[in-house]
C-alpha cells in the first residue's frame, strides 16, 4: 500500500486523512507533522503493526532504530529529545517489552524530558483469557505500571478514541513539566481503519503556554532595590533563559554556583563562577552559599533535589532564597523562600535587566566585595591552571604521572582535550562524582549531559547514541565498568548506524560507588567485585576499534578531534586507580541521615 498525503490546496490549514490509512499510519503521520526522525524501540509480535507502519514510510517519515534492549531504546529516546528539543519517541511489544521500557520512562519522567511512549496490548478479543505477554487489567497491568512515571497515561479501547488521546499525549509530553506521555493500544486497534477525518496542526501539538507572574516580579524588583549583594544558583533549566541570567550576573556582579546538572550552562571559567554546591561540589561554592555579605540567592530552573543541594541543606534553603522556576511544582520543595517566581525565566530576567539598567543609570551601584573571591586568589590557584575561579580538592592529583592514572588526572586532561562541540554524557556511578568535581570547560552550550534525578546505570550509554543521531555530532559517554556490563550491547547500535560516538570505561574492576560508598559509610564490604575484563578487546570482536589508555602517554596521545570524524563508535578502556576516593562524602552521609528534610 503505497501512501502520500492528500493535497492541501483547497485547504492549507487542513491536513486530511486517506481512507486507506490505518491505525499505525495515523500515528506515523503526527509524528511526521512533529519532525520526529526516529523511533527507537525493539520489535514483536504485538508492535508489529507499529513497524509495518513504519516501514511502509522508510525514506518520506521516521526511521527505525532497533535497540538491544527496551531500556536502551527509551533511554536513546531520551538522548534524541534533549538534543533536538522534539518529541523522544520509542515503542515496544506487550507484557515484558512494556516492563523493560520502564526503567527509561522513569529517567525522562523525573528529568522532565518530552516522551511519547507507544507499548502494544494483545487484540482486544484476548483480554482476560491469559494469552502470551497479555498486560490488560486483569493480568500484568502495564498501563497501571506506567501511572506513577508518565505525565499522560492511557489504554487505547476503541479506534475512535486514537486520535484524540494521542492529541492529549503530545501536549501533555510538553506542557510544564515536560514529560513522558504513555500510550498502550491493542494490536488488533493498530490495524484497524483510522476514523479520523483530519489531523490536528504541529503548531497546536506544542505550544508554549507558560505565563509569568508579573506580581511577583515586581516584588522581586523592589527586593532587588535594597539588596547589596546577589548570588545566583542556577539548574539545569536554565537552557534557555542563560544569556539574560549571566547579563543580570554581570550587571550586578553576582558570584555564581549551580548545582551538578546546571553547570552545563556556564564557562567553568568565568570570573565569577565558584563552582558546584551539592554533590562533589566545591569548597569556593559552599563559601559563597555561607558568606554573610550576601544578602538575597536567587534559585533559578532548579527542581531542588537532593544531589543539587547538598541534601537540602538550610545555608541555602532559607529565608534568603527567591526561587524563580517555570514549573510550579518545584516550589513545593523550597516552601522557606523568601518569593517564588513562577513563569518563563527568559522573560523574568529580561524585565529584572531592564530595572537594573535604569538603577545603574541613575547611580545604582553593585561593588561590595567579594571576600570568597578574594581569599580564593591569595591562596588557591592551582600553579597550573590560573583559569579557575573554584576551589578543586586535591588540586595536585591533576597533574599526576603517577600509574594508574588518577581519575582526577583523567577528568581534568578530557576537559582540556574533548572539542567543545562533542556531546559529553556522564554515567551513573563514580564519575558521577569525578566529572562534578573535576570537568570544567569555557563552552556554555550546554552540550554536558547528567541525569542524576533517577540514577540509572547505563543511561549514558544510549543517551549517547540517541543524541548523536538528534545532534549529528560526536558524542562521548563516560561511564563504568559497571554499568558497561549491563548496558554495553547498545554500542552495537552505534556500529550499525555508522554514528561517530566515543565510549570511555572507566576501568577500576569494582561497581565503584558501592566500594567506595561502604567504605565511606563503614558498612560491609561486599558485592562490589567485577572480574577483570579487556573492554577494548570486547569492543573489538564485535568489529568495534577498542583502546586500552593506562599510561599519562596514552591518555595525552588520545586523538578525539580523529575519533570524532570516524563513521564509526570507539571504545576506550581506561584503567583508573581503584583506590582513589571520589568527592561523595556528602551522598554517604545522605544515605544515613533519614530526619533529612527540605529546608531542614
Amino acid at each position: 500500500m503505497k501512501l502520500s498525503l492528500v493535497s492541501k490546496k483547497n485547504n492549507p490549514n487542513k491536513q486530511l486523512i486517506k481512507n486507506s490509512w490505518d491505525n499505525a499510519d495515523l500515528i506515523i503521520e503526527y509524528l511526521n507533522l512533529l519532525e520526529v526522525e526516529y523511533v527507537f524501540g525493539v520489535p514483536g509480535g504485538a508492535i508489529e503493526p507499529m513497524y509495518n507502519a513504519l516501514s511502509r514510510y522508510q525514506g518520506k517519515g521516521p526511521k527505525i532504530i532497533v535497540a538491544r534492549h527496551e531500556a536502551g531504546a527509551a533511554f536513546m529516546a531520551e538522548g534524541y529529545a534533549r538534543e533536538t528539543g522534539k518529541l523522544g519517541v520509542c515503542c515496544a511489544t506487550t507484557g515484558p517489552g512494556a516492563t523493560n521500557l520502564l526503567t527509561g520512562v522513569a529517567s525522562a519522567y523525573v528529568d522532565n524530558i518530552p516522551m511519547l511512549v507507544i507499548t502494544a496490548q494483545t487484540p482486544l478479543p484476548k483480554f482476560g483469557r491469559n494469552a502470551l505477554q497479555e498486560s490488560s487489567c486483569t493480568a500484568i497491568d502495564t498501563v497501571g505500571i506506567f501511572r506513577h512515571c508518565t505525565r499522560y497515561n492511557t489504554l487505547v479501547s476503541h479506534t475512535e478514541q486514537l486520535n484524540a488521546k494521542l492529541i492529549s499525549a503530545i501536549m501533555a509530553a510538553f506542557r510544564v513539566p515536560a514529560g513522558p506521555s504513555h500510550i498502550s493500544i491493542p494490536s488488533d486497534i493498530l490495524r484497524a481503519s483510522s476514523s479520523t477525518s483530519e489531523l490536528t496542526q504541529a503548531d497546536k501539538l506544542v505550544h508554549d503556554f507558560a505565563l509569568t507572574d508579573n506580581a511577583a516580579v515586581h516584588k522581586l524588583m523592589d527586593i532587588l532595590k535594597k539588596t547589596k549583594r546577589v548570588a545566583l544558583f542556577l539548574g539545569k533549566g536554565c537552557g534557555s533563559a542563560i544569556e539574560p541570567i549571566m547579563e543580570f550576573a554581570e550587571l550586578t556582579r553576582s558570584p555564581i554556583i549551580t548545582g551538578p546538572a546546571g553547570k552545563r550552562w556556564i564557562n567553568g571559567f568565568h570570573p565569577l563562577y565558584r563552582g558546584v554546591f551539592g554533590f562533589a561540589g566545591h569548597k569556593s561554592a559552599e563559601e559563597t552559599i555561607k558568606d554573610k555579605t550576601i544578602d538575597l540567592l536567587l534559585a533559578i530552573g532548579t527542581p531542588i533535589t537532593e544531589l543539587g543541594t547538598g541534601g537540602w541543606q538550610s545555608h541555602l534553603l532559607n529565608e534568603k532564597l527567591v526561587h524563580i522556576d517555570s514549573a510550579i511544582e518545584h516550589f513545593s520543595r523550597s516552601p522557606m523562600a523568601r518569593l517564588h517566581v513562577c513563569g518563563d525565566i527568559k522573560s523574568v530576567f529580561e524585565q529584572l535587566n531592564a530595572d537594573i539598567i535604569l538603577g545603574l543609570k541613575w547611580g545604582r551601584k553593585w561593588n561590595a566585595p567579594d571576600p570568597v573571591k578574594q581569599n580564593y586568589l591569595a591562596h588557591h590557584i592551582p600553579s597550573n591552571d590560573h583559569g579557575y575561579q573554584i576551589r578543586l580538592n586535591d588540586p595536585a592529583s591533576c597533574y599526576s604521572n603517577q600509574v594508574p592514572l588518577k581519575p582526577q588526572k583523567v577528568v581534568t586532561k578530557f576537559a582540556k582535550k574533548i572539542p567543545s562541540e562533542f556531546r559529553v554524557h556522564i554515567d551513573a556511578g563514580n564519575a558521577w562524582a569525578w566529572f562534578t568535581h573535576y570537568f570544567h570547560r569555557s563552552s556554555a552550550k550546554g552540550h554536558y549531559h547528567i541525569a542524576m534525578g533517577f540514577g540509572s546505570m547505563g543511561w549514558a550509554i544510549g543517551a549517547s547514541i540517541g543524541n548523536s543521531f538528534g545532534s549529528k555530532q560526536p558524542a562521548v559517554c563516560i561511564t563504568g565498568d559497571g554499568s558497561y556490563l549491563m548496558a554495553g550491547q547498545e554500542i552495537t547500535v552505534a556500529l550499525q548506524h555508522q554514528l561517530p560516538v566515543i565510549f570511555v570505561v572507566l576501568n577500576d574492576g569494582a561497581l565503584g560507588m558501592v566500594k567506595h560508598g561502604q567504605k565511606l559509610g563503614n558498612a560491609e564490604e561486599v558485592g562490589f567485585e567485577l572480574p577483570e575484563i579487556n573492554y577494548a578487546k570486547m569492543a573489538e570482536a564485535m568489529g568495534i576499534m577498542g583502546i586500552t589508555v593506562a599510561t599519562p602517554a596514552e591518555l595525552n596521545n588520545i586523538d578525539w578531534r580523529e575519533l570524532g570524524k570516524r563513521n564509526a563508535p570507539t571504545l576506550i578502556n581506561l584503567i583508573i586507580d581503584p583506590n582513589e576516593v571520589p568527592p561523595m562524602g556528602q551522598r554517604v552521609k545522605g544515605l544515613g541521615d533519614s530526619s533529612a528534610t527540605p529546608g531542614g
